[in-house]
C-alpha cells in the first residue's frame, strides 16, 4: 500500500509542486503496485527539486511477481542526472524514454521506461519510471561475446596448426582430423594415420570421407551441436571422441583420445572399493561375533566381581564396531565421519545401561568431520574408556548427571574433550587401566597428548591430536 502521507511531506519538503500538482501524484501512485505487478518491474515517482538539479523519489512500488531490483527502499532518495540522464529528459522536456540503461543507486544496472506525468495546464509535474534488473542479462552478453571471440581466435590457431610450418600437431598423441562440411579429410596427424591403420586396416589419405573409415560414428560427425564429446569403443578400446565446429571456416576438428587405460584404472578402483568394503562389513560381522558370544557368557553366568570387566570388554568391542557400521552407512570406503562415531558411542554407553538409579544425560558438539578408519579405531576405543570412565565413577551417590562431548579442529590439530559435572577427578587416583589404553591410544597411535583434571564443576579430559594430509572437515 502506498503511504499518500509520505508523498505530501516529500513534495512540500523538497519540490515546488502546488497542492493540486501533489494530489495528481497521489492518484498516480494509487496504482503503482497493480504497475509493478503487471510488468514483472520496479516502479517509481520522481519529482524535481527545488532548485532543478537533482530529484526526488516520492514513491514506489516493488513488484510480487518478480525478485525487487533493490534490497532496500528508496522513496525520499535523490536521483542524480549523471546516473538516470532519462529521467532528467523526460521532466524537461515532457518526452517519454523507452528501453534505456540506467545505473541505479546500489550500483545495478537497469532497463528503464520513463514517461512524463502532467498536472494543470499539461505541465509535467512527475515522471513515471518502470525499473528492470538486466545486469545477469549484460553478463551473459558479455560471455557469449566472449566465447565467440575466443572461438574464432581458436579456430584461427588450429587452421594454423595444420600449416607446413607447425609442429604441434605431429607431436599431440590425441588423432586430430580436421574435415569438410562434406565430412572429407583434409587433414590428418601421425597419431590419426596410426588410428586408422589399426582400425580399418587402410591408408588414412586426404579427400577421403572419415564416416568411410568410422562408419559407426557417422552420427557424431553428422551431429549439429558445435561442441560434441562422446566415448566410443573401437577394437576393444575406449576412446573419447570430440567433436569442435570451427565456425569460422565451416571445418570440423574430430580428436580421438584413447582412455582404454584410464577406464581400466577407473575399473580396478571400483573393484578394490567393493572388497574393501566387503572386508569391513566382514569385520563389523566379526566383531559382534564376539560381542555376542560375551553377552552370551555372561547370561550363562560368571562371577559377579567378573561381570564389569566382562561389561568394559563388551563395550571396547562394539565401539569398534561402530566404526565399520559408519564406513558401511557412508559413500566413503576408509574415511569415518567423527561426530556420527561419537554419538553412536555416546549413546550406546549412557542409554543402553543401567545406571544404579542415577538419571544420565550426554551432548554433543562439532561439525561433520572426517579422518581415516585406521585413526578412527583408536578414537572410538579414546572415546569409549573417557564416557565410560564417567558413567562409573563421576556420579557416585547423585541423582542424576550430565556428560558433554565436544571437538574442534584447530590449525591441524584435533581436540576430543569429554566434560562432566560429576564429583570431580580425585587428585590422589590410581591409573586405571581405562585410562591407560587411553594414554596409550594418545601418545602411541595418534601421536598427541591427554590430559585429565579436576574442575570446579567436575572432569575435564581431553586429547589433542595431530591430522595427517588427507583428512579433513566440512
Amino acid at each position: 500500500m502506498i503511504n499518500t502521507n509520505s508523498i505530501d511531506l516529500l513534495c512540500v519538503l523538497h519540490t515546488n509542486l502546488v497542492e493540486e500538482d501533489i494530489q495528481k501524484i497521489e492518484e498516480v501512485a494509487r496504482n503503482l503496485s497493480l504497475i509493478a505487478d503487471l510488468n514483472r518491474a520496479n516502479v517509481f515517482v520522481d519529482c524535481l527539486t527545488k532548485e532543478g538539479k537533482h530529484a526526488i523519489v516520492v514513491a514506489e512500488a516493488v513488484p510480487a511477481t518478480a525478485k525487487s531490483v533493490y534490497n532496500k527502499p528508496v522513496t525520499g532518495k535523490f536521483v542524480y542526472e549523471v546516473f538516470e540522464p532519462a529521467v532528467f529528459f523526460a521532466l524537461r522536456t515532457g518526452k517519454e524514454m523507452f528501453l534505456n540503461r540506467a545505473l541505479t543507486q546500489e550500483g545495478k544496472t537497469v532497463e528503464q521506461s520513463v514517461v512524463p506525468i502532467r498536472g494543470s495546464n499539461n505541465r509535467v509535474i512527475a515522471a513515471l519510471i518502470k525499473e528492470k534488473d538486466i545486469s545477469e542479462a549484460i553478463q551473459s552478453q558479455e560471455k557469449m561475446k566472449a566465447l565467440s571471440e575466443t572461438k574464432e581466435t581458436l579456430s584461427e590457431l588450429l587452421v594454423g596448426m595444420t600449416g607446413n610450418s607447425s609442429i604441434i600437431p605431429e607431436v599431440i598423441e590425441e588423432a586430430l582430423f580436421f574435415v569438410d562440411p562434406q565430412l572429407n579429410i583434409i587433414y590428418f596427424n601421425p597419431s590419426a594415420i596410426n588410428l586408422v591403420s589399426e582400425a580399418c586396416a587402410l591408408e588414412c589419405k586426404a579427400r577421403t570421407p572419415i564416416n568411410e573409415y568410422f562408419p559407426c560414428l557417422e552420427d557424431i560427425f553428422l551431429h549439429p551441436d558445435e561442441l560434441l564429446i562422446r566415448e566410443v569403443e573401437i577394437l576393444n578400446k575406449v576412446f573419447q571422441v570430440k567433436k569442435i565446429s570451427l565456425g569460422q571456416t565451416n571445418e570440423t576438428m574430430v580428436i580421438f583420445r584413447d582412455i582404454t587405460e584410464l577406464r581400466e584404472k577407473e575399473r580396478e578402483l571400483v573393484v578394490k572399493s567393493v572388497m574393501i568394503r566387503e572386508i569391513h562389513h566382514r569385520v563389523k560381522n566379526n566383531l559382534q561375533t564376539v560381542a555376542s558370544l560375551l553377552r552370551l557368557q555372561m547370561r550363562r553366568g560368571v562371577p559377579e566381581e567378573s561381570k564389569v570387566h566382562f561389561l568394559e570388554s563388551l563395550n571396547r568391542i562394539l565401539s569398534i564396531a561402530s566404526v565399520y557400521e559408519i564406513i558401511l552407512s557412508n559413500s566413503s570406503v576408509d574415511d569415518v565421519e567423527i561426530f556420527s562415531l561419537i554419538e553412536k558411542i555416546g549413546n550406546m554407553l549412557v542409554y543402553c545401561e543401567d545406571h544404579e538409579n542415577t538419571d544420565i544425560a550426554i551432548e554433543y558438539s562439532g561439525t561433520q568431520f572426517f579422518i581415516e578408519s585406521n585413526k578412527a579405531v583408536s578414537v572410538a576405543l579414546v572415546i569409549n574408556e573417557l564416557i565410560q570412565n564417567c558413567v562409573k565413577h563421576a556420579f557416585k551417590g547423585l541423582v542424576e548427571g550430565k556428560i558433554e562431548v565436544s571437538f574442534q579442529y584447530n590449525g591441524h590439530v584435533l581436540e576430543v574433550q569429554v566434560r562432566d559435572n560429576g564429583v570431580g577427578y580425585p587428585e590422589e587416583a590410581k591409573p586405571s587401566l581405562g585410562l591407560e589404553i587411553v594414554k596409550m591410544m594418545i601418545e602411541h597411535d595418534l601421536s598427541g597428548q591427554f590430559t585429565i583434571k579436576r574442575d570446579e564443576k567436575g572432569t575435564i579430559a581431553s586429547a589433542k591430536f595431530p591430522l595427517k594430509k588427507g583428512e579433513y572437515g566440512e
